[in-house]
């Protein structure tokens, strides 16, 4: 039987030959599975590869899952639970609650139960693959030629395995600074997996996974000096919901440190010494770097197969996710577009349609929602203020509401919760919608849709709102903030 492949952007028949697959996956994070488990669904017999498991990933060391599940979104949005209940604690006294002496923390206990949920959803996707016929195969993968992957097991023996088409979605790995005392430091897959809580903790970076987890931290009672060189954290968010993101890190008590780097780390008697490049020091329990991640292609033997990547690593596709050798191609962080769980799946199901569905799909990045879960969360989606003017043929409308939520007035907290839409003063097209406050990414999903359905501002004026709800802000903002054309920059009055 031949089957379907794409050449060219059209459906063209290929000889089947003789292969012991269709499909063989490198990597069972998120995108893998769904790329493997749809490419079955239409037919394919599929086998996947991955590393043995464990919380703290290696070149040898995974597990199926992926980052997501075992060391990433699940784990962490976990730990942000278990750090979200001392502002509870704190509030619950207003509304009557009468909690006597110190409230005691087993950070121990959070760590078994987090360890507990991935070894579960490690379960979960063997299953799932199990149930959809795959062939799941421990070890890590690499590509021998075109047709051909070696799997290397936990003992050391290697097996070959002949395929149709190779999908790799090896995803990526933290990444440490390189100065002076860099073993010292650790990254995020550590973490979320640290033996002790620690009392005073030091985070280099400005991105999503260092403001996360100095509001984790901070949350379970530690002292944080957050580091990054920019002026603001979370570089590539609205510069706006930016600032709101700054003066609430700094309101939940989290030292921030803009414009400064790290320039050395030593081993101390009452800890680890980090020296800054403006020469402060000061004493830290552990030391976080967050300062972004690699893709995990170096194993892969990709050079000597012709599949070609970047100055980083990141393996070129194009808009189908195919790579410079046309049966192989991949998926998800090893690609390095947008780095998130759901777009790897999304990018994993549009392989399977376009090579086994008979169905040829480019993934959609616009209007891709995300979500900071750093305390309170932040949530945007669609083009930030910046972003809308960087493209705008025309004039810029600016929506904002800055209010106290309904639970603070009560608590007496001094916490805004921030909302925002950037509209095309043309078209009356809402580009861009944005949150910082409680319950930011369950709200900004269903805004989401609203955007990719293509809703201009009418659309959200004439929607009835529910209340009382925070939600309704974005259907209540009537008066606008500003007008901003693109040959002006955009000013705050937030």
């Amino acid at each position: 039987m031949a089957r379907k492949m794409l050449k060219d952007g059209e459906v063209a028949v290929a000889d089947e030959g003789s292969y012991d697959y269709d499909l063989f996956v490198i990597g069972a994070g998120s995108g893998g599975v769904r790329g493997s488990r749809t490419s079955a669904g239409f037919g394919a017999k599929v086998a996947i590869c991955e590393l043995p498991f464990h919380p703290i990933s290696s070149e040898w060391l995974g597990g199926h899952g992926g980052t997501c599940v075992i060391r990433g979104c699940v784990p962490k949005k976990i730990l942000v639970y278990g750090a979200s209940f001392r502002g509870e604690f704190e509030d619950s006294k207003q509304f009557g609650w009468e909690i006597s002496g110190d409230i005691n923390y087993n950070w121990k206990k959070l760590l078994e139960n987090k360890t507990q949920e991935i070894v579960r959803l490690n379960g979960v996707y063997k299953r799932i693959l199990g149930n959809s016929g795959v062939t799941m195969i421990e070890g890590a993968g690499s590509i021998v030629d075109a047709h051909t992957v070696e799997v290397t097991q936990p003992d050391g023996s290697k097996q070959r395995h002949t395929t149709k088409h190779i999908l790799i979605a090896t995803g990526s790995r933290a990444t440490r600074v390189n100065i002076p005392g860099k073993e010292l430091a650790i990254t995020s897959d550590e973490a979320l997996s640290l033996e002790e809580l620690p009392k005073r903790a030091v985070i280099l970076g400005g991105g999503y996974i260092a403001v996360e987890f100095a509001s984790i931290w901070r949350g379970l009672g530690a002292e944080v000096d957050l580091f990054y060189r920019k002026e603001l954290p979370l570089r590539g968010f609205d510069d706006e919901m930016r600032t709101i993101v700054a003066s609430n890190l700094e309101g939940r008590g989290i030292r921030l440190h803009p414009g400064t780097n790290l320039t050395e780390l030593s081993k101390t008697a009452d800890g680890i010494k980090v020296v800054t490049d403006k020469g402060d020091e000061l004493i830290a329990d552990v030391v976080l770097f967050a300062t972004g991640r690699a893709p995990n292609s170096n194993r892969l033997n990709l050079e000597a197969v012709g599949v070609e990547v970047d100055q980083v690593g990141s393996i070129k596709v194009d808009e189908y996710s195919r790579t410079s050798v046309p049966n192989i191609w991949a998926v998800g962080d090893v690609t390095n577009r947008i780095n998130l769980t759901p777009v790897a799946l999304m990018e994993a199901t549009c392989f399977s349609k376009t090579v086994f569905g008979g169905q040829p799909i480019k993934p959609d990045y616009k209007d891709v929602p995300c979500a900071v879960f750093c305390i309170p969360p932040l949530s945007v989606v669609g083009l930030s203020e910046q972003e809308a003017l960087a493209e705008a043929k025309n004039d810029i409308l600016v929506y904002t509401s800055s209010f106290n939520p309904m639970k603070n007035s009560i608590s007496k907290r001094q916490e805004k919760s921030v909302m925002k839409l950037v509209v095309d003063a043309e078209t009356d097209k809402v580009l861009g919608a944005a949150m910082s406050g409680p319950d930011a990414a369950e709200i900004m999903q269903g805004i989401a849709v609203a955007l990719k359905a293509g809703a201009t501002k009418a659309t959200f004026d004439n929607t009835v709102g529910i209340h009382p709800s925070a939600a309704e802000e974005f259907v209540t903002m009537r008066t606008l903030t500003r007008r901003v054309s693109p040959a002006s920059k955009p000013k705050t009055n937030l």
